[in-house]
């Protein structure tokens, strides 16, 4: 375990600093006046003239040669501190922990969306093999994941939110708000997490421990809560952990779609605005999370499979 977290340790670290620098060259490679860029998003395109661009220049010291500001950014960085959007002035800190509340409520609420809908019908599935409700499920399954996600949630606006009215569109301030985007992602989701359970139940149910078990007389049920559970589920976390962070960082158009204030949304507005240290803030963020959430997978898959738990 202590050689796991040193390895990790170590994985955060390079992950800090490819990240850091692969954004920060990308950023300053874009094309585009960098201070044009910054003061079109403090005072809007209309607004700005070049005049007002030398300005952002001369404040943000942008004319500083590209080695001194990495290192200054990577100083910063070693005292924990991520800087100030250079378009808002708020603290980058403030701006992803808000935004990152948001991705992660929506995230949290898609994945247990998908969980009560593709693990229970792939077992059921891999249970009856062959069956009725494993060729449709198989189909649904190839259908929600040839749809493009923003087709989806477009579907369900116009059969729930325009046609029905019972759900809104757009919005985060209230409840019901969550529903569409969570479902929209769930779906996907829970195609996937149904095959992986069905296969997984499959193996299970031709392994010979599970064999062995049905002649020692017991239920089908009792079986199943005894030996094939736990084996069932170690392929399920480990596909429903690294979807998590896609989850969170690759739901932009989702997003976007249903006007949801998350990370993936505002990295997109930081780009588009340059916001290096939002860009290079937000992108540290998403690349340690992998991190976290790869170690936090590792550890569940440990406690949960009964080989490793023997061991």
């Amino acid at each position: 375990m202590s050689h796991t977290i040193r390895y990790r340790l170590f994985q955060a670290l390079l992950v800090a600093l490819t990240v850091g620098l692969l954004t920060f060259i990308m950023v300053r490679l874009l094309p585009g006046d960098l201070a044009f860029r910054i003061a079109a998003g403090r005072y809007g395109y209309d607004m700005v003239n070049s005049a007002a661009a030398e300005a952002v220049r001369q404040e943000l010291s942008l004319d500083q040669p590209a080695v001194s500001a990495f290192f200054h950014w990577f100083w910063n960085l070693i005292r924990f501190d991520l800087g100030h959007s250079l378009v808002t002035g708020e603290l980058v800190r403030d701006a992803i922990v808000h935004e990152l509340g948001h991705s992660l409520d929506l995230a949290a609420t898609a994945m247990l969306l998908s969980l009560i809908i593709g693990p229970p019908l792939g077992i059921v599935a891999g249970v009856r093999s062959g069956g009725v409700i494993d060729h449709l499920l198989l189909a649904s399954s190839v259908v929600l994941r040839s749809v493009p996600q923003f087709a989806i949630g477009i579907v369900l606006i116009m059969l729930f939110s325009v046609k029905a009215g019972v759900l809104p569109a757009a919005g985060h301030g209230h409840f019901l708000s969550r529903i569409l985007p969570a479902v929209t992602l769930a779906l996907g989701l829970a195609a996937v997490s149904s095959r992986v359970a069905r296969d997984a139940m499959i193996s299970v149910l031709n392994s010979e421990y599970y064999m062995f078990g049905r002649t020692k007389g017991l239920s089908g049920f009792e079986l199943f809560l005894r030996h094939g559970l736990r084996n069932v589920a170690v392929p399920i976390i480990t596909y429903m952990g690294m979807q998590f962070v896609y989850l969170i960082e690759g739901v932009v158009v989702v997003e976007i779609l249903f006007a949801w204030p998350g990370i993936g949304h505002g990295l997109v507005h930081a780009v588009v605005a340059r916001d290096v240290p939002m860009v290079q803030g937000t992108a540290l963020v998403m690349g340690l999370m992998f991190v976290f959430l790869n170690a936090l997978v590792d550890f569940l898959n440990r406690m949960v499979d009964p080989r490793r738990s023997i061991a």
